[in-house]
């Protein structure tokens, strides 16, 4: 094999020191602490160093990747199942020196590492994502303090954070216990709809243990709220600022979002703006929260993935090869890719669509392969088709449910015209 890469160098990292190796030195180790880091940076550039290897292990790489980057090296940041040592030579050193052979013969790929305002949106959206968890988890202790004092708003409301439910919850903490008043805090058309099941239900056995812990789930709550929209004003200030001006411009109204909406004006034409006019709303299950999600993890040059297939394949929504001679295995893939699951979510909201073609596609797939191998060919579809869309240029029109049987049938009655041909026998249609 050539040698590709003339002064490359590979770096193990842990929790307390780092070990860099070079070709022809001694293998050195550094502390994990900043000034350490900008000492492995000078003793990199002395040596003439200009790429460096290192895994992606856990959080640690961060900021040495940072700091390496921003002194003009090269860093390439390799996923660890391509860097696995021969068995019973496994040490930090060892580790070192094998990826910077493999980095300088050519053998590694490089991860794909998110830059600038991607990076900054990235951050915000996956703290955004913890704080819903955790907002989510105050809701069910809140449900749970309801119950215990037998107040079944649960049972009679979609959502007891939603505006009734939060209302009620609010002038019960007050010390207001009559029903009827509570009822009245409630939307007008539950109190036109279920006005008797909500006065049966809020008729509970009141307890000081039960309102105290209703007190602490609800300010527990309302905290993670107010978190939650601080992280929407500063995504509002990277989506201004990320823009180019002109081409964001919303031909009309956009998809509703309807759980966990963002507090962002105008994100549909922020996102617009940032991929030069191409909606990628077009596309079923995608809105714009979901659409922002997936910008943040892939950003908005999908051009790096040279094909679609490249890109499903990076998302985890390709099978595997893992073949040998005529046995072939199922491997589960470890880690996979948030943005894979992304569209493995919009696929699952779709299998139960009955106006959108691939919701047919996959519960047709579903009752032959099971639900999680249905989820995946969905989402495997959903997936490529944004390329196409954001590289291409495709647009996608939805067909209808109605479409997608027609052109079933045309296939199945080619299938038979092409069996018939086989046995010199002749189809005729029944009127």
């Amino acid at each position: 094999m050539k040698i590709i890469h003339d002064h490359a160098a590979g770096i193990d990292i842990g929790s307390r020191r780092i070990f860099i190796s070079v070709q022809g030195q001694e293998v050195v180790s550094f502390a994990t602490f900043t000034r350490n880091f900008r000492e492995a940076l000078d003793y990199l550039l002395s040596h003439g160093v200009d790429t460096v290897a290192m895994e992606a292990t856990g959080s640690y790489w961060f900021i040495l990747y940072d700091i390496l980057h921003a002194g003009g090296l090269d860093v390439w940041l390799v996923d660890g199942r391509q860097t696995k040592q021969v068995p019973g030579r496994k040490t930090d050193v060892k580790d070192c020196q094998w990826i910077q052979q493999l980095h300088s013969y050519g053998l590694l790929n490089r991860c794909f590492v998110a830059e600038g305002d991607q990076k900054e949106i990235r951050s915000y959206l996956r703290l955004r994502e913890d704080l819903l968890r955790n907002a989510a988890m105050h809701v069910n202790h809140m449900q749970k303090a309801l119950v215990e004092m037998n107040i079944r708003l649960p049972e009679v409301l979609s959502q007891i954070h939603g505006a009734s439910g939060m209302a009620v919850i609010g002038a019960i903490l007050s010390g207001e216990r009559d029903p009827g008043v509570l009822l009245s805090l409630c939307h007008t058309r539950l109190r036109r709809t279920k006005s008797q099941e909500i006065l049966a239900a809020l008729e509970g056995f009141y307890t000081e243990r039960g309102v105290f812990a209703l007190r602490i789930a609800h300010e527990a709550y309302l905290f993670y709220m107010k978190q939650i929209a601080e992280c929407d004003h500063k995504l509002e200030a990277l989506l201004q600022k990320g823009g180019d001006g002109g081409k964001g411009t919303q031909s009309g109204p956009r998809k509703p979002i309807r759980h966990n909406r963002p507090d962002i004006r105008d994100l549909g034409a922020h996102l617009l703006d940032l991929f030069q006019g191409r909606d990628a709303t077009i596309l079923p299950g995608i809105t714009d929260y979901t659409w922002m999600q997936i910008y943040s993890e892939t950003g908005n040059d999908l051009e790096r993935w040279a094909t679609e297939k490249h890109f499903t394949s990076w998302l985890g929504l390709s099978p595997g090869q893992n073949s040998s001679g005529t046995s072939s295995r199922r491997v589960k893939r470890k880690g996979k890719p948030l943005t894979g699951q992304i569209f493995r979510v919009i696929a699952q909201g779709l299998l139960q669509s009955k106006k959108i073609a691939i919701g047919e596609f996959g519960r047709r797939l579903r009752a032959r392969k099971g639900p999680m191998i249905a989820i995946k060919a969905m989402a495997n579809k959903l997936a490529a088709q944004y390329w196409r869309l954001m590289v291409k240029g495709t647009t996608y029109v939805e067909q209808g449910v109605q479409t997608y049987e027609t052109q079933l049938k045309k296939q199945k009655e080619k299938y038979l015209n092409r069996l018939a041909l086989e046995f010199d026998m002749k189809l005729d249609k029944i009127h």
